[in-house]
Formats: C-alpha cells, structure tokens, sequence
C-alpha cells in the first residue's frame, strides 16, 4: 500500500515538524494526567484546556522518540535489528547514569535482560512486551516512509524486536502507519485504515482501534459523552496497568477521530480521557501534526517545547524534535512532497548528527552548528545556544 500526496496543503518538512513537534506537545500536555481517571482529572483541574504545569515538559515518550529517530536517520530503510541492539547497549543500557527514572516497564525489562546479556528477540520476552513503549516512539517511521505504510511497519516492527512483541509490535505499526498516511495529507479514513492494513484484523489492537474508531463516530450530546464512549470501548475496567498498548492505541486513533483530525481537540480529548494520558496524547498529536502540519499546533504549546533534558534517556538531553524532523526529511521535501524519504528519486536520508565512528560513543548531546559544518559536537550545556530553540529548562 503506497499513498500519494494529495498536491495541496503542507509540504513533508512541514508535516514532519508538525508530527514530531505534536507528539512533544501532546507528551507534554498529558504527562500531569497520567494514570489518572477522567473523574480525577476533573476534581484537579476541571477540564484541561492547555498546560497544567509551570514548567511543562515531555517524558520517556519524547525522548525515545528522538532515540528511535536518530537511530532511522543513521541507518534508514537499511535498520537491522543488530544496529537496533547495539543502540540499546551503547546508548541506553551499558551506561551508568542513574535510574532512567519515567521509563515504562516494558523498557526497565528490556534493559534487564539487555543487561543481563540476553541478546534480541529474546530481549523482549518479558511481562510488558505488550505495551505502549513501541507506539509512543512509532511516529518517526511515518515520517521517514511519508507515503508507505507498509514500510513504516516494517522498520517500526525491526526496532520493536528489542524490546516488545505480538499486540506491542502491532501498536507500533499501526501508529507508524497512520503518520506515514497522514504524512501525505490522506483524509482521517485512509489514516485510520492505513493503521489496520498492517496488523493482524483479528488481533486486539485491531478490535480495539476500530471500536474506538466506531464509538468516536457516533452522534453525542456533548464531547464528555463522546469521551466516555471512546474510554468504555477500549479501557478494561479494573486493570491497573495503563500501558497495554491495543487500549492506548485505540484511544489515541479515537480522539484523532472524535476531533476530525483538529490537532488541538485531538491532543486535548485524549489528555481529559486519563489513563496513559502523555502517551495517547503524544500519539493523538503525531497523527494530527503529520496531518495538518507545524502551523496547526498553538503557538503557545509549540513555544513551550525546548530540548529534552534526558531525565529517563541522559544520552538523549539537548536534542529537540525539530531537529529530528529535519533529519527525517530530504532537503527537497517541500518541492517534492510525494516523494519518501530515502525513496528512488528521492533525496538520501541525511547521516546522523554524530560522525559515524562515534555513533555508539554517547559523549553528550549534539546540536545544530550555524557555522557551516552540519553537526558537531556539544557539551550538555550548549544545545540550546546551538539549536535556537529555547532552553533547556
């Protein structure tokens, strides 16, 4: 399945920053709601219409986006499972930085057992490999395979074999699927069935998504009724986990479809439902940003975003989204928005920021040097000098 550009709207750089400066957005809007109920949401803040904290910032969602992206910018359609492995080692597992504190369970068992020696798929035989952790990283293989669906899967599905399997893979696909549709500017049904080409139509992420999907559709008397009925197509009740990846997906893809793609009622419905709100939101946000493009995300939301700061991922501070979507996106990306990324005729995906004899060398982050030479490297302190775009709080 290959789409192509509907000739109008944003270009692919646009939709790329749209998609990775939205899922940063959506992150950071729904991380005070996590594992919360929409009643509890409610008691605290009423109706969330915006950021809730002073110093908002995104979470493992964002930063294991950037890791993922910066790993598909190195090696593009040629990702091995290999190249995935030794990045978990190099960058994540064999450092000794701390607790990688905000990281899901499905990556605290990942680095166990990386840790432990055990080498991929065996890596991610453990009790969380069904959860959210692939799809909340999914979106920058949509944006490198605009167009192609089916091989956004396939490259989300090869990094995912680190650490996830069965219903985690399949949330990971579906989410990289529906960016890569609404990449090239696909109406919200081709997004939505871009999503459940590529899983199983009898696995639960698929009975889930199209649940929400269904319940999303339906007349409401107001939006609270229509949240209710996406949260009860989907949610098991009583579940203390809120990481299951068929039950975030499926509520992500039901609040982009409850907003008719608006990025802002997207990201908003799916923070005000709970449950793993930074997740679902960042999800809700990719698909709508990819759609819509940076213009549709509220200034004051998208000012807000600066560079992570590596609170889970240390090697990952400094780093902005922005950046990523640059890597992710040929330079002729708004001359030629029909063409993917890496594609025949086609501008080659760009080499990492790091060189390559350093790729597996965490040494710090690494930013945008104005000075002509593309990347260099930088002290932990100088991304946000470097990059432009705001500080690092």
């Amino acid at each position: 399945m290959e789409l192509m550009a509907d000739g109008a709207g944003p270009g692919t750089g646009d939709r790329a920053r749209g998609a990775l400066l939205g899922l940063a957005v959506g992150d950071a809007l729904g991380a005070p709601a996590e594992n919360m109920r929409p009643s509890e949401i409610r008691r605290r803040w009423g109706r969330i219409e915006g950021f809730v904290s002073d110093d908002p910032a995104g979470t493992d969602d964002t930063e294991y986006a950037i890791f993922s992206g910066l790993l598909l910018a190195r090696h593009g359609s040629a990702l091995t499972v290999s190249h995935v492995e030794r990045a978990w080692h190099h960058w994540i597992a064999d450092l000794d930085e701390g607790p990688f504190r905000g990281a899901g369970f499905s990556e605290r068992g990942t680095l166990e057992n990386l840790r432990r020696g055990l080498a991929a798929p065996i890596s991610a035989q453990h009790r969380h490999a069904w959860s959210d952790g692939l799809a909340m990283r999914a979106a920058p293989f949509g944006v490198f395979a605009a167009g192609r669906p089916a091989e956004a899967a396939r490259l989300v599905a090869v990094d995912g074999g680190v650490s996830h399997e069965g219903e985690g893979i399949y949330g990971g696909q579906a989410v990289a699927a529906g960016v890569a549709a609404a990449m090239v500017g696909a109406g919200l049904a081709s997004v939505i069935a871009a999503a459940l080409s590529v899983v199983p139509m009898d696995s639960w992420t698929a009975r889930s998504l199209r649940r929400a999907v269904t319940a999303a559709q339906r007349p409401y008397p107001d939006r609270l009724a229509r949240e209710r009925a996406v949260r009860s197509a989907v949610v098991i009740g009583g579940y203390p986990w809120t990481d299951l990846a068929p039950e975030a997906v499926g509520l992500a893809f039901g609040a982009f479809t409850a907003a008719r793609g608006d990025f802002r009622t997207a990201v908003l419905t799916a923070v005000n439902m709970g449950r793993d709100a930074d997740t679902t939101a960042a999800v809700a946000g990719a698909l709508a940003g990819a759609l819509h493009g940076a213009s549709a995300i509220p200034q004051e939301w998208a000012s807000a975003i600066g560079p992570v700061r590596g609170s889970c991922l240390p090697s990952m501070r400094g780093y902005h989204v922005l950046d990523i979507a640059e890597l992710l996106t040929p330079d002729d990306a708004e001359d030629a928005p029909g063409v993917p990324p890496g594609a025949p005729g086609g501008t080659p995906v760009r080499d990492h920021p790091a060189p390559a004899s350093s790729w597996y060398e965490p040494t710090g982050s690494r930013s945008r040097d104005t000075s002509g030479t593309p990347w260099r490297e930088a002290t932990p302190a100088a991304p946000a000098a470097a990059t432009g775009r705001g500080t690092t709080r």
